[in-house]
């Protein structure tokens, strides 16, 4: 698993772009994150998605080590999205797909 995000503008920017040609706004986005089981990162995303409506589903490894939360969230632009991200980038040791 990687540590902090070193992301840059450059590449929120043209995430941006990728958002607003791949899908209609607003709209539904499904964000995907892996994250170890009973782990502090887990409760740390746990605890900021908490504060985003939105659907959530969480599926276990086969042998249980980690998780998988999928976040179904209503977004108005990918602005909304790109919040989202950049509000766990603090997190450690998390995969975000």
């Amino acid at each position: 698993m990687s540590n902090k995000s070193t992301k840059s503008e450059d590449f929120y920017l043209r995430f941006n772009d990728q958002l607003k040609e791949s899908q209609d706004w607003p709209g539904i986005y499904i964000f995907k994150f892996i994250v170890k089981d009973k782990s502090k990162e887990y409760t740390q995303l746990k605890k900021y998605l908490n504060n985003y409506e939105g659907k959530k589903f969480l599926k276990s490894s086969s042998k249980k080590k980690f998780l998988s939360l999928t976040f179904e969230f209503y977004a108005n632009s990918p602005t909304d999205v790109i919040n989202i991200y950049k509000g766990i980038e603090h997190i450690d040791n998390i995969i975000s797909l």
